[in-house]
This record gives C-alpha cells, structure tokens and sequence, in this order.
C-alpha cells in the first residue's frame, strides 16, 4: 500500500494539528505502509527563515520519507506550485493520499489534481469547518468554498475527523460525505525531570504549577482564563502559572496577551516560555500539577492529549470536542464557556490534590489506550484499505 500525506507545513511552529503527520507516518510505516509526506518549507508567516531542508527530493525517515518543496512568498496562504506539479506526474503511482487542511491553497489544489488524477482522498479538516472558524473571514471563505472546497468535499472519499463532536458540529456545504472519525495520536514523553530548565526560567517547584501549553489565540479563551486565575489570586490560592506558546500568525495578539498579563496581579506569580519544544516541553509537563485549555472551540486538542499522556488532570471547556472523554473517564475537569464555571473548576483541582492526581493517572491510561499510534495507524490502515477497494 502507498500512501501520500499531503499538509501546508510540518514546521514545530505551526503546532500539533500540522505536526500530527510525523508521528503518523512512522506508526504507518511500521505496519508495512509505504509513506510519502509532501509538504511545503515554510516556518512561520512574519519573515522566520524557511526550513533548511533539501527540496525537491526525498528525505528519509524512520521507514518513510517526506519531500519538501518550496513555499510561495506568500507563506500565510502555503502555496507551492512545485509541490503540485510533482503530484500531477507522481499521482497514478500512489493507492491514496491523505490530506490535512481545507482552505489551504497548496491542499485544495491537491485535491483537485488528485481528482482529475482519479486518486482517491481524504480530507481532514483541522476543525475549519467548525461553524465558529467559518465565520472568520466569512465572505471570503464562503466564496472560497463555492469554488474549491464544496466539489473537494463531495469527490473526497472520506472525511477524517477527528471526534464525534467535531464530526457532529461541520459544516458541509450541502454535501452528503462519508465521514472517518478517528483521534490524534500523541508519544509518550520520557519520565526524566529537569529542574536546571525549569530554574533557568525562575518556575518555583513548591506551590502548584498550572500550565498553559498551545497557540496563543482568541479562540483559546484568555478573556476567560486571565480572570479566573485572578480570582482565585484575589481568594487566597496559590499557584503558579505558565504560559508556554507563541502566534507566528497573529504576533500583536500574543504580544496584547503579554501586555495584559503583565498589568495583572498575575504578573508575580507567571512565567511566559515563548514557544517550547524538546526537553524544555517535556520539563514542563512533567512539572505542571493541572493542565488548562478553555478554548471556545477546539476539533481535537493535542496538547490535552499531550498532557494526558503525561499523567497530568486536564481541566478544558465544554468547546473542546474530547471533553466527553475526559468526563467519562475523570480524567479532569469540564467547564461552561464561562469565568465563574471555569475558576471554580480551577479552585477544585488546586485544593484537592490528592483528587488531582487520581484524575492524573486516569488521563494516562486513557491516553496510553486510546491515542496511541500504533492503535490509530492499525485503524487507519483498514480504513485505507476499504476505501482503496471501493474506488
């Protein structure tokens, strides 16, 4: 069987939903799948230096390979013109792809070449047909989705999603789809603590840790999050509070955020990352005692299951389309949309600590059992199957 993965990115930058390809691929492949990843080099929308990486050719990995290609100037709207010629010649040589993003040009060219191609694909959409995203940037996208997206939509044999929710909530243009739902997958980190990272940055390692760990965006819920760690400040609890992430795409925005933050009474008691990666990432979640994300909307939420797989109690909004995993597994804390709902959700996990981490231990079991790789590859790979005998 061969497969193409087809995203804009894979750039650290750009978070889970782009990177989630690196760790499918190799799961893939380790079931005996032939993988090629075609993807663009661009690393961030506001003058970063793109990727330094061989184009045009095959890079290997751990039994796949990726191809990079280079991105237009254009870098916010990921366009390659080399990437979809490469797919024209190369389309008939592959049993699928798979494709990751809509309103993307680089992957709703490819799903139209793939369809005069007559290779068969599946879409996964990234939450951008949740109704709250499609009303950003509405009339463009509506215009957007007249001409590309609703036939990618109707010609794709199947859409992956990657929750119940998610699937429940997307629109789709009028179009009867055949709908793939299966989760992300997250690696399992290293138990090897770090406190040297965790000094540099001045994180005290003696009062709970409450850690904020993705994008820095509107739709995460700040207007909810700042005042409810400032009420429960104001109440006497103490904590500390990291906010690890970055917006390569909205800077002003995460620099507001800073601002915000830095005029609080949260002020003494946070420490702002920047972006982190790598042994500074798995210090931080090993060290947080509670996970937050109270997000307005949220298809997946891999830094939940990042967390989770960590052993550490989420506490997530209603918005967050896994919250029915957590509730039913008690892995955390579910809250409304709304300041009160989430600073008393946040009150009862820091003075229960015991209670913290039973919720902590079951985030890792479920984790470990239902977004593992592997599992999800085995899954996927019977569905590739299915698809590729009916077409």
């Amino acid at each position: 069987m061969k497969i193409l993965q087809i995203v804009p990115s894979i750039s650290l930058i750009y978070g889970g939903p782009s990177q989630m390809v690196l760790g499918l691929a190799p799961a893939l492949a380790k079931e005996g799948v032939e993988v090629t990843i075609l993807t663009t080099d661009s690393n961030g929308d506001n003058g970063q230096k793109s990727l330094d990486v061989p184009l045009n050719q095959p890079v290997k990995k751990d039994g796949y390979e990726i191809i990079y290609f280079r991105c237009s100037p254009f870098r916010r709207y990921k366009f390659s013109l080399d990437l979809l010629n490469w797919l024209k010649q190369h389309a008939s040589e592959y049993d699928l792809a798979h494709i990751h993003a809509l309103f993307s040009p680089v992957s709703s060219f490819a799903a139209r070449i793939c369809r005069q191609q007559k290779l068969p694909y599946i879409l996964r959409p990234l939450g951008t047909l949740d109704p709250a995203d499609l009303r950003k940037k509405k009339q463009l996208k509506q215009v957007y989705a007249a001409l590309l997206e609703r036939p990618n939509l109707a010609s794709a044999a199947a859409i992956h999603f990657t929750s119940n929710q998610e699937a429940k909530v997307s629109e789709r243009f009028g179009i009867q789809t055949h709908d793939l739902i299966l989760p992300l997958g997250v690696v399992p980190t290293q138990k090897e603590s770090n406190n040297n990272l965790l000094e540099k940055f001045k994180i005290p390692q003696d009062i709970p840790l409450v850690l904020f760990m993705s994008r820095i965006d509107p739709k995460k819920g700040f207007d909810l999050l700042i005042p409810a760690l400032e009420k429960l400040l104001s109440q006497g609890l103490k904590f500390h509070f990291v906010l690890a992430g970055t917006n390569p795409q909205n800077p002003s925005y995460e620099e507001g955020i800073q601002k915000q933050i830095q005029n609080s009474l949260l002020h003494p008691h946070t420490t702002i990352t920047g972006f982190v990666t790598g042994e500074l990432k798995t210090a931080l979640l090993q060290a947080a005692d509670l996970f937050v994300l109270p997000s307005y909307y949220e298809n997946f939420g891999i830094a939940v299951a990042e967390a989770m797989v960590a052993g550490k109690p989420v506490v997530i909004s209603d918005q967050v389309h896994i919250w029915h995993d957590i509730h039913n597994s008690k892995s955390g804390w579910v809250t409304k949309t709304e300041v009160e709902s989430l600073s008393n959700a946040l009150q009862s996990a820091l003075q229960n600590p015991e209670e913290c981490k039973n919720r902590g231990n079951n985030a890792r079991n479920y984790a470990l059992e239902n977004y593992s790789w592997d599992a999800i590859a085995r899954q996927l790979i019977q569905e590739y199957q299915k698809l590729i005998n009916k077409s």
